[in-house]
């Protein structure tokens, strides 16, 4: 196949995108580089530089291509609070002009790259996709707006679509200088400084961590499945992990010592619990994720040190 991984010069996409390559599809990048890095596209992949919202630039990313993976975003709770109209205008607006171009050009299979944001919080227990959604920022509800649009698309544009909800997504090539950085390249990269974290919040707020390659897979089986429909399903492990759990296991892996975490307010729109029912995605796509959080931890530090080392 053309696959056209959107955002993949950043995090999650450069993944994607490495591996439809190894694979030997035929793959293309669009990235309007706000937060991603030409240095994370694979070797030879032709990159298309621009603003999805603008159809032009959705036009030129889509032409000739198969099916496209979705996961261009501006993904931060935090800042859609921020800049409500911004979130909007890169997690909605842009999926809806990708949409259209998606039905003009005749892509066959487009994955959306959705978020564990659409659920809100939950007190426990894990969640399904008939759940009802209740976001709790803007993000959240862009990403859940996208969702329903997808969900429509092969009854309406006859694009052919799956929904990927992600849960708590970390691994190599995170930004943890970056304002949308998941919580473990942002500890991992303290750890190896020596320096102690800010928790916001009493630390007992629980995520289902995710490691990249696993998401990844998620995305190629959701590619490959025979009949996509719309339908939605959660990528996760399954399993629970509490902020400090996570600080700990980050400075046993980095042999960073004790180093005690400074605790302060919560952030508005945080969410108490988030954990995934994994069921949908085993039974429809065969998918379980397959990284113990410790492999992934480890994989994750190797990274950032040596990343760290060059950077001396």
């Amino acid at each position: 196949m053309k696959v056209l991984v959107t955002g993949g010069a950043g995090f999650i996409g450069s993944h994607i995108a490495q591996r439809l390559q190894e694979r030997g599809d035929a793959v293309v990048v669009a990235d309007d580089l706000s937060s991603g890095k030409t240095a994370n596209i694979p070797e030879g992949v032709p990159l298309v530089q621009g603003d999805l919202s603008r159809a032009d630039v959705a036009r030129e990313a889509v032409d000739g291509c198969d099916a496209v993976v979705h996961c261009a975003a501006r993904p931060s709770v935090a800042g859609s609070i921020d800049d409500p109209v911004g979130s909007n205008e890169a997690n909605l607006q842009a999926s809806s002009r990708l949409l259209v171009a998606c039905r003009d050009a005749g892509v066959k299979r487009l994955v959306y790259s959705s978020s564990s944001a659409v659920y809100g919080g939950t007190d426990a227990g894990s969640v399904d996709e008939s759940r009802r959604e209740r976001p709790m920022s803007p993000y959240g509800m862009n990403k859940l707006a996208a969702e329903h649009l997808f969900r429509m698309a092969p009854d309406l544009f006859d694009v052919d679509t799956v929904c990927l909800r992600y849960f708590n997504v970390y691994g190599p090539r995170q930004d943890a200088s970056s304002p949308y950085s998941g919580v473990i390249s942002l500890f991992v990269t303290l750890a190896l400084q020596g320096r102690a974290p800010t928790i916001h919040g009493d630390g007992l707020q629980s995520r289902d961590f995710t490691y990249v390659d696993d998401v990844v897979a998620a995305n190629l089986a959701a590619l490959d499945v025979g009949h996509g429909g719309g339908r939605v399903m959660n990528v996760g492990r399954g399993l629970s992990t509490t902020v400090n759990e996570l600080w700990e296991a980050i400075l046993l892996a980095c042999g960073a010592g004790d180093l005690q975490a400074q605790h302060v307010e919560p952030r508005a729109g945080d969410i108490r619990h988030s954990l995934a029912d994994v069921r949908a995605a085993r039974e429809h796509l065969g998918f379980e994720a397959a990284t113990p959080l410790e492999t992934g931890i480890a994989a994750t530090v190797a990274w950032y040190r040596a990343a760290l080392s060059h950077a001396r």
